[in-house]
């Protein structure tokens, strides 16, 4: 768990946001709009609603008691994002925490209402901020690993997998970060001795028949950068690719079914850490202010293979 010291780091310059919000409880009933791009029943939502619960607590602020949250659930539907986000800004909320496609949503139902992304590839490269120290207007929040970082991925694949000369690339071509991350890895690919394939991570249908027709050919493997689509189907990714016997770097640590390579910031803190910017709902002055953090932390696990399975 991320220590209180780290907590307050994390945001920069807002480190006086919980200080504000005890300050400020006395009054009417606040509420935040969250609107999650997982499902409801998706094990990784429970622990982001966990870690923003806790954030909220450690706070001084009780559901029902002092605050009301209003969760809508889109997935990786951006029509259903777009849908929840009016709805959201029409309950006139003190603040809307969101991440991946929900931020582009929100930013197109509003450009007053107070927007946290507690995780967002490249918002300055999206343009949804002006800049990470500066980043203007109604919206600031936690910025996934730069592209560079994307580099290492093959690196270690190719440590682990020495007779590797194929990567499946499973990106979304919708998202913000598919693009830099397949930039940056095209720039190391060569050096390698890798092909690139990228693979767009549309449905499930096209997931599985291009990753079923990429593994047709042997000395393969899979990297899959940071995506709202890439966590909604990571079960269907990671199972093609246990059956294929295709080792795989994933960004999520909480992923099982014969993983080999997992590296990635520890996003439920991120969640937990947005819980800070209750107060910035009821004081823009240092709410637009705020610069974009990284995460503190990139860690990277690893699962073995051993006579022709993962262990």
């Amino acid at each position: 768990m991320i220590k209180r010291r780290e907590f307050a780091t994390l945001l920069g310059g807002a480190a006086a946001w919980p200080l504000a919000a005890r300050a400020q409880q006395g009054g009417r009933m606040r509420r935040i709009g969250v609107l999650m791009t997982l499902a409801a029943d998706d094990p990784e939502s429970s622990l982001r609603v966990a870690a923003f619960s806790q954030g909220l607590q450690e706070l001084g602020w009780s559901v029902g008691r002092n605050v009301r949250i209003d969760w809508r659930w889109a997935g990786a539907d951006r029509e259903r994002a777009r849908t929840y986000a009016v709805e959201l800004v029409a309950l006139a909320p003190d603040v809307v925490l969101t991440s991946g496609l929900g931020v582009r949503a929100m930013l197109q139902a509003t450009r007053i209402v107070p927007i946290v992304f507690a995780a967002l590839n490249d918002p300055v490269g999206a343009g949804v901020v002006r800049s990470l120290a500066r980043p203007g207007g109604n919206v600031t929040g936690f910025a996934l690993a730069e592209y560079g970082f994307s580099t290492k991925w093959l690196e270690l694949l190719k440590q682990i997998e020495p007779r590797l000369a194929r990567v499946a690339v499973i990106r979304d071509p919708l998202g913000t970060g598919g693009p830099g991350y397949l930039g940056a890895l095209q720039g190391v690919a060569p050096s390698l001795r890798v092909e690139l394939n990228p693979i767009d991570a549309t449905n499930a249908n096209e997931i599985e028949s291009a990753v079923t027709e990429f593994a047709r050919q042997p000395n393969g493997g899979v990297i899959v950068p940071p995506s709202t689509a890439a966590n909604a189907h990571r079960e269907l990714i990671l199972s093609l690719a246990a059956k294929q016997r295709l080792p795989v770097v994933y960004p999520n640590r909480r992923t099982s079914n014969g993983l080999l390579l997992k590296a990635s910031g520890r996003i439920p803190n991120s969640w937990r850490s947005s819980a800070t910017a209750w107060a910035s709902g009821r004081s823009c002055s240092y709410f637009w202010q705020a610069s974009i953090r990284g995460f503190p932390t990139l860690r990277f696990s690893t699962n073995c293979w051993m006579g022709g399975r993962y262990c």
